[in-house]
């Protein structure tokens, strides 16, 4: 049975969380579009190819750390919930980052008018500040957690100096 307190979670932990929200909520939103004049088209989030799968990475990290202090038995994951959340959060970002790149864009007009224009709009930037935020977040409780990345091994010790001449 799950134990929600939000009495219980850190500002990190709101911060994470609330970027997994924003980016739900950003997937509705225009992420590409076009307009000319009085006419406008734009497509969300979930219609922007792979992006999307960034924006559920996100969400999924926010959601897995909610889970994670409710006290929700995850003890079959292969790796600790820090690093499930720092990854989910960083691949996520980087891949609708990666998406924001390869969108077209430009503009045309004549005399400082603007006659047409297309490229990224609102909803792929607040993914890509929710993205960030959340990194940042899911990068200062993986450090406060004293967990190591699962391919790190333990750390070199240092030589010791040795003083005594030949």
């Amino acid at each position: 049975m799950a134990k929600f307190d939000t009495k219980r979670l850190s500002r990190l932990d709101w911060a994470v969380i609330g970027a997994a929200g924003l980016s739900f909520i950003s997937l509705f939103l225009p992420w590409y579009g076009f307009s000319a004049g009085a006419f406008s088209a734009s497509v969300s989030g979930w219609s922007t190819s792979y992006g999307w799968l960034g924006g559920l990475l996100i969400i999924a990290a926010g959601v897995y750390l909610a889970m994670v202090r409710s006290e929700v038995n995850l003890s079959n994951m292969p790796v600790t919930p820090a690093v499930v959340v720092l990854g989910a959060s960083a691949l996520g970002t980087l891949i609708v980052i990666i998406r924001w790149i390869s969108l077209p864009s430009g503009h045309a007009g004549v005399l400082g008018v603007t006659a047409y224009s297309y490229g990224p709009r609102i909803g792929i930037y607040l993914t890509i500040v929710a993205g960030l935020v959340q990194v940042g977040g899911a990068l200062a409780l993986f450090r406060a957690s004293g967990e190591k990345l699962p391919w790190a091994g333990s750390s070199p010790t240092t030589p010791q100096s040795n003083t005594e001449g030949p």
